[in-house]
Parts: C-alpha cells; structure tokens; sequence
C-alpha cells in the first residue's frame, strides 16, 4: 500500500517537474514553434473566430437598431423645429402684411382730413352674400351712420347699409344696383371732366357700370380713374372707384355705360375707413342725398 502511495507521488513530481520544463521551454526566445504550439494556437484561435463572429453580428443588429432610433428621434425633432420656422415664418410674413396694410390704410386717414375717419375692421362676411356684404366692427357709438362711404387704402368699396350700437353691415359695391347709385366723375387736367353715375354691378365680367350722363363722354378712354364726386351730399368728392376698362353704347345710342374695374379688391378686405363727410356750409346739408340711397 505504501509503495503505490510512494509510486503515485513519484508519478506527480514528475509531471511537475517535466511541466515547468515546459513552461520554461515555452518562454524562451524562439524562432520556431512547435507543432503543439501551433496546434493549440489555430484551435483557440478558430474558435474564438467561431464565437466572435455571431457575436459581433449580433452587436451590430442591436447598434444599427440604436442607430435608427436616435436617428429617427432626431429626424423627429428636426421636422418639428422644421415646422416652428415655417409657422414663426408664415406669421411673420401675414405680420408684415397687415402691418402694410395698417400703414397703407393709416396713410390714407391722414390723406382725407376735411373728412372723419372711423378706422374699422371686418368681424365677419356673410356665406350666402359673399361678394354684398360685410360686418365691422364700429357702429354708431363710434359715430358710423347709414350710406357712410366706406373705403379701404386701395379706395372705395361700399357704403353703411345698416348699422347698430356696436356694429355696422356694409354693402360692397359688388352688391350695388339701380337703387344703390353713386356720382361719379372723371377729373381731367385737360379738357372736361366727365360725369355719370355707378349704377350696378355685372357679375360676369366682375366690373362696375358707370353710365354717362354728358355727350362729353364720347372721348372716354380706357385707364381713365372714376372718382366719386360728391354731388349726393353724403359721399366725399375725390375717393377712388375704379378704372375704366370698356365703353358700350346702349341698344337706342342714346347713353354710352363704361365698364369699371373697381380699384379695391373685394374679396380680401380686412381693415377699412368709415368716412363721414363734414358739413361746411347749410348748402352742403340741404343737397339731395338721392343719388347716394
């Protein structure tokens, strides 16, 4: 029994003595491996290959899936910064507008001082009337009175039909008729000025009728600036109306209508002027307002 014991730790300082021969043999400087050496290196490398390469398959699956969610995140935020700026962009650019048209409009205030000017805004526009009426927002607290000229930066566009304590409708010249008539005239530095009345409004050519009451009117050309001459008492003289486009006879000869293209543009109308015109005189307040009704 002792001697297997003796024989088995024989056996094991052996194997440790002939293992650090080996380890030592192992480190020394050579230029040539063995071919255990080289055995025991291709296997560990092969599968250290085997294993890498799922693995960094795989690490790349999870990568490119973090990759597409930042990227998508950030696209995300990028489109809504993107968004901002449009939006900062557009109401900057209706800012400028109405900024525009404020001075525009401000500018046509200081040009009209023998008159009052009541500065208003659209409140609403009325569906089934779109292109007769609007709603402001002055009324006769503010000093806004029935067939008061209404006008914009551009010039004429209507006149107070009715009116409330806080608000007023306005009859567009779009809406105007036979019994909606306003006097014209065409001032001229050379020669007669012509004279006539805005008697309508022809939806199918989108102009309005100026019929001419005077021969004169037989050299009317086309460009000449209709105005508003103050003849009815209640419009002040000098408002712009519309450019003449077109003159036509009637079907007897006897009276000539120019088609007028109105100056102001009907369908975008945001702040306007309510003009009241000053009595100067009791002749002024004792002329027929028939023309203007």
């Amino acid at each position: 029994m002792k001697f297997f014991q003796k024989q088995r730790l024989f056996i094991l300082l052996i194997g440790i003595i002939i293992l650090v021969v080996l380890i030592g043999y192992s480190l020394q400087d050579r230029e040539n491996e063995t071919m255990v050496e080289q055995f025991i290196k291709d296997t560990v490398g092969w599968a250290q290959n085997i294993i890498h390469t799922p693995v960094d398959y795989v690490t790349g699956i999870f990568q490119n899936i973090d990759d597409i969610r930042n990227t998508y995140d950030e696209n995300k935020i990028l489109r809504e910064k993107v968004a901002e700026y449009k939006s900062l962009q557009y109401e900057v650019q209706e800012l400028e507008e109405e900024n525009n048209e404020l001075r525009e409009t401000l500018d046509k205030t200081e040009s009209i001082r023998d008159y009052n000017p009541i500065q208003a805004t659209v409140m609403s526009r009325s569906p089934e009337r779109w292109i007769e009426q609007v709603t402001i927002n002055k009324g006769t607290q503010h000093g806004v009175r029935e067939n008061m000229a209404v006008i914009t930066a551009d010039g004429l566009i209507g006149k107070v039909e009715a009116e409330s304590k806080l608000t007023s409708t306005v009859k567009l010249l779009t809406g105007f008729d036979q019994f909606n008539r306003i006097s014209a005239t065409i001032s001229r530095e050379e020669g007669d000025d012509i004279s006539g009345m805005i008697e309508g409004y022809d939806q199918e050519s989108d102009h309005l009728l100026f019929r001419i009451i005077e021969e004169s009117g037989d050299d009317l050309e086309e460009g000449e600036l209709v105005l508003s001459s103050g003849m009815g008492g209640v419009f002040p003289a000098g408002l712009p109306i519309g450019e003449v486009q077109e003159v036509k006879p009637d079907q007897y000869g006897l009276t000539r209508t120019a088609f007028v293209e109105p100056v102001a543009d009907m369908y975008d109308i945001n702040n306007v002027i309510v003009v009241e015109r000053q009595q100067t005189d009791d002749s002024d307040s004792g002329e027929s307002e028939e023309d203007e009704s």
